[in-house]
């Protein structure tokens, strides 16, 4: 009679596992008992067909009625759920010898051969030899980037490892691991470098265009006049599964095209972005990434695009379907246009990103998406606080929260991949963000070398006036003043 244990699946902190007990006798059984002992720092949870009785460290697991007979030949299996990862060790079967695999202590071979294949600018793909074990198959290999562990990975000897900054070098190391928990030594360390497939990162400072005012804003004009050269133009939504400019105009056939080249025309370079508070983003309205992915890919193509944000919030940040759906969408829109730079823009309190906005930076990441910037809208906190310093205190806790969600990412890598925009001069709960306070902004994005600086928006800045928010910032201003402020950061 033998007892063969199997890790069925594993996670960070614990695993499931199993025992299979064979008759090999020719002559029936009428009931089975296996014993192990676990480390002090695992124990047993849930556990299915088997009673348990436990003394310290020691697990005696016994048949139930229904599978104690066994014929010659037969097997049965029970299971549980392990807390921690120690595996069984001095098991034996109905009291006499040891279990077949309960005695496996043998590691798998060290993975060999790591390289690296593949080199784009936020990604690089590593290969390696299969290790082998002497009882059973590797279960799986814990990958390391610059000494942190960043992925288990099951059954593969390939890996693309994503969310990395362009123009870096990571160092990759591997471990294997077999079902009885064995693991290897660490393989060699293989240090890659990131490519730098666009010939310009992040615009520093790209303030928000309104191409829904009327009439419509000719970008050639507000950057000669504000001494702006690149605008983050909005939007692009839809009632629809069909992208469209603000829910009117066709992208398709080319809408602000001419105004878009008579800026490139100048130096300057755009970021269209799709969604925000005026409409439905395009991924709420899409039933499939096939279809969705349709949709941005003609934007980028009419358009000639580096760069495209994805304005999230209202329902939309709520909505963990449309969330997953556009980040599966986006790694295939990076995919077909490479050293395209993606942003999301989010809400965010003083406290950081919410719970719903930190979803959808992390869904991104584990679809593969290299984001270019995480924009946090420093606005509209419907409390009474100090703007200025509240969009710092933003900044700074949001950073704390992509350290977790990027650990191997220095603080640098960090601060280049934020941007923060506030609402200029009076926001829609009435609170007063000012000049004083964008000159702070300024002042505290040259001490962190933020990615990115921007403001909504730059039609309300050109008015100056007193009136209505969606043309006046209300607050005493020269025209184009914010502009002049915020176009000084130059990264």
């Amino acid at each position: 009679m033998t007892a063969e244990f199997r890790k069925t699946s594993s996670w960070e902190n614990g695993y499931q596992g199993t025992y299979t007990i064979k008759n090999h006798s020719r002559t029936a059984l009428s009931g089975w008992t296996v014993e192990f002992d676990l480390p002090a720092s695992t124990t047993v949870g849930a556990h299915w067909d088997a009673q348990l009785i436990r003394q310290g460290n020691r697990y005696s697991f016994r048949n139930v009625g229904y599978n104690g007979p066994l014929a010659p030949g037969a097997s049965t299996t029970f299971g549980w759920v392990a807390q921690g990862s120690g595996v069984p060790a001095q098991c034996v079967v109905n009291k006499g010898g040891p279990c077949e695999g309960g005695g496996d202590i043998t590691a798998p071979t060290v993975p060999t051969g790591v390289h690296i294949t593949g080199i784009e600018d936020g990604a690089l793909t590593l290969n390696w030899t299969a290790s082998v074990d002497d009882q059973s198959p590797v279960v799986n290999y814990d990958l390391f980037v610059n000494g942190v562990r960043y992925a288990t990975l099951a059954g593969v000897t390939s890996y693309r490892v994503t969310g990395l900054q362009p123009a870096t070098p990571y160092t990759f190391q591997l471990i294997a691991k077999d079902e009885a928990g064995n693991q290897s030594a660490s393989s060699n360390a293989v240090t890659g470098t990131t490519g730098d497939l666009s010939p310009t990162r992040t615009k520093p400072t790209a303030p928000y265009v309104d191409m829904g005012a009327w009439p419509t804003p000719s970008l050639s004009t507000l950057a000669s006049e504000s001494g702006l050269k690149n605008f983050s133009l909005g939007a692009i939504t839809s009632p629809t599964c069909k992208a469209m400019w603000f829910n009117y105009y066709d992208p398709r056939a080319g809408w602000g095209k001419e105004n878009i080249n008579a800026l490139r025309a100048t130096g300057g370079e755009v970021k269209v972005t799709f969604g925000g508070a005026g409409g439905r983003e395009l991924a709420q309205n899409c039933d499939s990434v096939d279809a969705l992915f349709t949709e941005y890919d003609a934007v980028v193509r009419q358009y000639d695009l580096r760069y495209v944000d994805f304005d999230i919030e209202g329902a939309a940040v709520n909505d963990p379907v449309s969330i997953a759906r556009r980040s599966a969408a986006l790694a295939r829109l990076q995919q077909a246009h490479p050293g395209l730079r993606i942003s999301l823009t989010l809400p965010v309190a003083p406290s950081g990103l919410t719970q719903t906005g930190l979803s959808v930076v992390t869904s991104a990441r584990d679809a593969g998406v290299a984001l270019d910037v995480v924009n946090v809208m420093t606005m509209d906190y419907f409390m009474v606080i100090d703007y200025g310093d509240a969009a710092i205190q933003a900044a700074e806790a949001t950073v704390t929260q992509l350290k977790a969600l990027y650990p191997a990412r220095t603080d640098a890598q960090l601060w280049g991949m934020l941007g923060v925009t506030p609402m200029i001069g009076e926001n829609d709960d009435h609170q007063i963000y000012d000049q004083a306070d964008a000159r702070q902004l300024v002042a505290f994005a040259r001490s962190k070398k933020l990615g990115m600086i921007s403001f909504w928006d730059v039609t309300r800045d050109r008015n100056a006036c007193t009136g209505n928010l969606s043309l006046c910032t209300n607050v005493p201003q020269s025209p184009y003043e914010f502009s002049r402020i915020v176009g000084a950061y130059n990264g």
